[in-house]
């Protein structure tokens, strides 16, 4: 797979750029409705995609090698999950709908409901959990 096919893979959801917690002892990963300050929560696409390593030290930048160690904490309907999984995509994923608005308009995106990390202190994290999607 080229880089352009790997990148292609995303579906612009945004949801793996929602701050997450993780419990010490059980590795349980929840989301919040909390979005990485670069994450633009309209467009759900990063603003500073080739320099956010530069911004955001920890933020992980996904490939195929990586892939193993932090599918776990990925969404369930992110496309390299459900492709390391050996699931198919989903109807409204652009690849196959062909459409970069279908993921928006399938209501899967955080677009309209993330809210940006600047906006809500580290220690209130907690009061913006979600609730897991089904797989």
């Amino acid at each position: 797979m080229t880089q352009a096919e790997w990148e292609a893979l995303c579906d612009g959801c945004g949801k793996c750029c929602l701050l997450k917690l993780e419990d010490a002892d059980t590795a349980e990963v929840a989301f919040t409705r909390v979005s990485c300050r670069l994450l633009d929560t309209e467009s759900c696409r990063c603003g500073q995609y080739e320099l956010r390593k530069q911004f955001v030290p920890d933020c992980v930048v996904l490939t195929p090698e990586n892939i193993d160690t932090v599918a776990y904490w990925m969404p369930a309907t992110c496309a390299y999950k459900l492709l390391y999984d050996g699931k198919p995509l989903y109807p409204w994923h652009p690849l196959i709908s062909g459409r970069a608005e279908s993921v928006h308009e399938a209501g899967i995106s955080v677009a309209g409901w993330a809210i940006p990390e600047f906006e809500v202190a580290e220690e209130e994290l907690e009061d913006y959990l979600i609730e897991p999607e089904g797989e």
